[in-house]
């Protein structure tokens, strides 16, 4: 690290430190609760996507959902006795799907930086803005494919075996089939899925035409596909304006064929790392949008703000060291969350979808 470089990563150093009233950054330290709300807000303000959906702040490790939505309706009325003791009765409109409850998990979000980089950063007044969006901006895509990607919470997670971060925390779609496995359509004609206590553990084929009469196919093309999926959700749900299809990229290469080429130098992926991108027409009359990290051939009907990510306040430590021994600065960072979906009625997932014809 060049002389002028160590200049600017002391004060980074010293800055962090004095924002969490801490003497050393190179011992591990409880992020101040004002820093820790406001990485939080950078993180979610990263990504269009975090935008859409609820990052909600929690006191426990492990309670009762916040639902930050109510689930069902609430109108009815009772024709009350006080001889026989009927009485009006309120009950909980929130979802209890999962028993209600959410658990934070450790996440570790460790970043290296190595000397030759920030030397190249030296000259930049913005030195430690940049420092800092290499870690949050990528914080943020984490989040994203763990919520879309989760199966596991490993006690060792291998990112060479699970590239989309599958081991490292149960995601959205593992709780929807998991807690809600009535709202997954993973079959079709040829090949059902297979189900253990109604859980889909091995997906079946569902394959899906053009639109063209007369193709041996489950549906005739992806708006019959999502007609038929949203009656999967809870019927006082199913005509909300806010709904959306969440579209898989295969789907999207097949189906929008025209919005991909004319997407020019910059492909599809690469503009959906960090945005939502609206498709250019509805698709079963919803909004059909593409997020980043989402399975490719796959769908999902719900409001963006019916997904969840809950972090438990004051677990987030932190860590900043220099290590000539790898000639990098590292940043070691952690915090306590869980993934979480406030109501399964609002949602349909479909799975393993196959754009063409079934198999001869």
């Amino acid at each position: 690290m060049r002389n002028e470089t160590r200049l600017l990563f002391n004060g980074l150093a010293a800055q962090v430190a004095k924002l969490n009233n801490v003497d050393d950054v190179k011992v591990q330290f409880s992020v101040a609760p004002v820093v820790e709300q406001k990485l939080e807000e950078v993180i979610q303000l990263s990504s269009e996507f975090l935008g859409k959906i609820n990052i909600v702040p929690v006191l426990a490790q492990e309670g009762d959902k916040v639902g930050v939505g109510v689930t069902r309706p609430i109108s009815s009325r009772t024709k009350t006795d006080p001889r026989t003791g009927k009485r009006r009765v309120a009950t909980d409109p929130t979802d209890t799907g999962d028993r209600g409850k959410y658990r934070c998990e450790i996440t570790h979000s460790d970043v290296a930086i190595r000397y030759a980089k920030l030397d190249q950063w030296r000259h930049r007044p913005e030195f430690q803005k940049l420092v800092s969006e290499v870690i949050v901006k990528q914080q943020g895509r984490d989040r994203i494919m763990i919520g879309f990607n989760g199966v596991d919470c490993a006690d060792d997670t291998d990112v060479e075996a699970f590239p989309l971060l599958q081991d490292v925390n149960y995601g959205w779609l593992y709780k929807i089939r998991t807690f809600a496995p009535e709202r997954v359509m993973a079959e079709g004609d040829v090949k059902p899925a297979t189900r253990v206590n109604g859980a889909v553990t091995v997906e079946g084929k569902i394959y899906v035409g053009d639109g063209t009469i007369g193709e041996d196919v489950d549906y005739v093309n992806l708006d019959a596909l999502v007609y038929d999926a949203t009656e999967l959700l809870d019927e006082w749900h199913r005509d909300d304006t806010d709904l959306v299809v969440i579209v898989g990229r295969d789907l999207v290469q097949a189906h929008f064929a025209n919005f991909i080429n004319t997407a020019g130098n910059t492909p599809t992926e690469v503009e959906a790392r960090n945005r939502i991108l609206t498709l250019p027409k509805q698709i079963g009359g919803k909004t059909a949008v593409m997020v980043p990290f989402f399975p490719a051939d796959a769908l999902l009907i719900t409001r963006l703000d019916n997904l969840s990510i809950y972090w438990q306040e004051g677990s987030r430590r932190r860590q900043l060291r220099d290590e000539p021994d790898y000639e990098q600065i590292a940043d070691y960072q952690s915090v306590n969350e869980s993934y979480v979906v406030e109501d399964y009625g609002q949602t349909a997932l479909v799975e393993n979808i196959v754009m063409g014809k079934k198999p001869a």
